[in-house]
């Protein structure tokens, strides 16, 4: 049976797919995860020669209980908060009308639910076609081609290889950027406004950027796309990055950077969302909730909100369907 309840095994699926999660909050756990994510060439392109002896000497031997002790902070009763929300999303999507007959089955990158899994399951239930969502709306390599290639290397161990339609982004969606304007929306009439919204989305090193990669433009646009559509001025709204590690110049300005900024200059109230996370996470909840509430209130602000990831909402899922919806088009006529 499918995740929306159908008996039936539809010739078209969705392949829907995150970055990935240790499988417990222990040092052990994250090691193994962190192994698999900082080895992937997309996301750190030193030469192996050069990589290999600070992963395995240095980063692998310290980073795993520091990050272990972060992943316990917002660990839950029924385990990772991405895998849990990126499974809520999943189901809701797979029983919305919009897609009607569409199985939806969630993998990741790293960890598990692993790709070539979820493949090999979809191949036995019949599917012939198969749409590949990364859930990350703007386009990196490190994340949106990461993740394609783990399919593509995935489908070398199959016999009948499906037919695939990839979508590589969806950062100036309209629907997408009105989930978003909604969301705040809604957090401002719930809790009130602050005096700036910080958008933070995730870093990545500047010579990426440099070498052709989309990510920052893409940010820049879901940015100002949403201004618009909440109808705030360029000051009261800030873009930033986060998550920065190592020594190299990453794409600025720094989150921590400007929060404390933004405290030293007598902004109280800021209130922020990270709108590259489709769903919350350790960087989202650990990262932005905790670590940088406490970084602001220490710099000398006074309240600082973070405003939930879209995760398994209404508009969320609405969104998601219509996006698939277009991405399908022809094939739903095609029979099976």
């Amino acid at each position: 049976m499918s995740e929306s309840g159908r008996e039936s095994s539809p010739a078209t699926a969705v392949l829907l797919l995150n970055l990935g999660t240790p499988a417990a909050p222990t040092p052990s756990a994250v090691r193994r995860y962190l192994a698999q994510f900082l080895s992937d060439a997309r996301v750190i392109d030193y030469p192996r020669w050069l990589w290999w002896p600070i992963l395995h000497g240095v980063i692998l031997r310290l980073r795993p209980r520091r990050s272990a002790r972060a992943y316990a902070k917002i660990w839950t009763s029924q385990g990772s908060p991405l895998l849990v929300n990126t499974l809520a999303l999943a189901k809701k999507l797979g029983a919305d009308p919009a897609i009607v007959g569409l199985r939806v089955v969630a993998a990741m990158t790293y960890g598990e639910p692993a790709i070539p899994e979820a493949i090999r399951a979809l191949a036995k239930d019949g599917a012939q076609r198969i749409v590949v969502l990364p859930l990350f709306p703007q386009y990196s390599a490190t994340s949106t081609a990461a993740a394609l290639d783990a399919v593509f290397a995935a489908l070398r161990a199959e016999r009948r290889v499906p037919e695939i339609r990839s979508i590589a982004d969806y950062h100036a969606d309209p629907d997408y950027i009105g989930a978003l304007a909604a969301s705040v929306e809604k957090y401002w009439f719930t809790y009130g406004r602050g005096e700036r919204l910080l958008l933070s989305f995730h870093g990545i090193p500047e010579r990426y950027v440099a070498a052709g990669d989309p990510y920052r433009d893409q940010c820049l646009a879901t940015a100002n796309l949403l201004r618009e559509r909440l109808g705030i001025a360029d000051n009261e709204l800030a873009i930033t990055f986060q998550s920065r590690v190592g020594r190299e110049r990453w794409l600025a300005p720094y989150t921590d950077a400007t929060l404390a900024q933004f405290a030293q200059s007598g902004v109280r109230h800021v209130q922020v969302l990270c709108p590259g996370f489709a769903v919350d996470c350790l960087e989202t909840l650990e990262e932005i909730a905790i670590r940088g509430r406490e970084q602001f209130l220490a710099a000398g602000g006074e309240r600082l909100d973070y405003i939930p990831a879209l995760n398994s909402s209404a508009a969320h899922v609405r969104m998601l369907a219509n996006l698939i919806r277009r991405h399908t088009q022809g094939w739903n006529d095609a029979g099976t």
